[in-house]
């Protein structure tokens, strides 16, 4: 086994990000090209997922862009099976994820079922779907996308909030499956990062202000800050860590 830093060292691997087109998905995939694995972007904007790879490219990473909609069973498996006929997937995050605030008393049914689909079908779909290969190379990292959300609730976002506690279980019951198989199983959960997703609450003063209150380290995360602990959950560095969920939040669950 590889000792220092070494162990940290991707090379002669290849990563699939799900959602990986912009944000923390984008983020990730850029962090592990530069440790040294190929990266296969995901999207479902084929327009969108050309210029991330295109990006990267020229930073003179490997890219492959596999176009799916992660929520669709059928879809995902035919995607990573046509892959993997010609390519290993070794390394997997499941990132595809999506919000929708609204009080929970006039939350949408039909949103409420897209939160389902976006944020847990798709880390079944994915991750079942590529660890059928990893299980019979005997070997395999899987990393899900959990939330601060995971550990705590906040009003307006009850669904996501469900959403993200079922990831963290899901990872949970990966590792109890296929640990014995050879994978690693584990989850990072973000705090409140500067991304997309979460334009609205950057942009409002006020929650901004609460946000750096309530945060011991007194700001919002930065994408890249999410990088070390995607490179170590994917590395030789986390070799008999499974299971978990690593919490990257600038100390929010860890004070009241």
């Amino acid at each position: 086994m590889a000792t220092g830093t070494a162990m940290f060292d991707l090379s002669g691997k290849t990563a699939l990000i799900t959602g990986s087109s912009q944000g923390i998905g984008f983020a990730l995939a850029r962090g592990l090209a530069q440790a040294g694995a190929a990266i296969v972007l995901n999207g479902r904007d084929t327009t969108k997922l050309s210029d991330a790879a295109a990006t990267l490219r020229a930073e003179d990473a490997t890219v492959y862009e596999l176009a799916f909609d992660a929520t669709d069973n059928a879809a995902v498996a035919a995607s990573i099976d046509g892959f993997e006929a010609d390519n290993a997937i070794d390394i997997l995050i499941n990132n595809a994820g999506m919000q929708h605030r609204t009080p929970l008393h006039e939350f949408p049914a039909d949103k409420f079922e897209q939160l389902l689909r976006t944020n847990i079908s798709t880390v079944f779909n994915v991750g079942q779907a590529c660890a059928k290969h990893m299980i019979a190379r005997g070997a395999g990292r899987i990393i899900n996308i959990a939330s601060v959300q995971t550990a705590l609730a906040r009003p307006g976002i009850a669904p996501y909030t469900a959403t993200k506690g079922a990831v963290a279980n899901l990872t949970k019951g990966m590792a109890t499956d296929w640990a014995g198989s050879g994978l690693n199983c584990n989850a990072i959960a973000p705090g409140y990062f500067d991304t997309p997703l979460n334009a609205a609450l950057v942009n409002n003063p006020e929650f901004s202000a609460w946000l750096e209150n309530r945060t011991p380290a007194g700001r919002w995360g930065k994408v890249d800050e999410l990088v070390g602990a995607a490179v170590f959950l994917s590395s030789d560095a986390s070799s008999f860590v499974n299971g978990h969920t690593l919490f990257v939040d600038g100390g929010i669950t860890a004070c009241l």
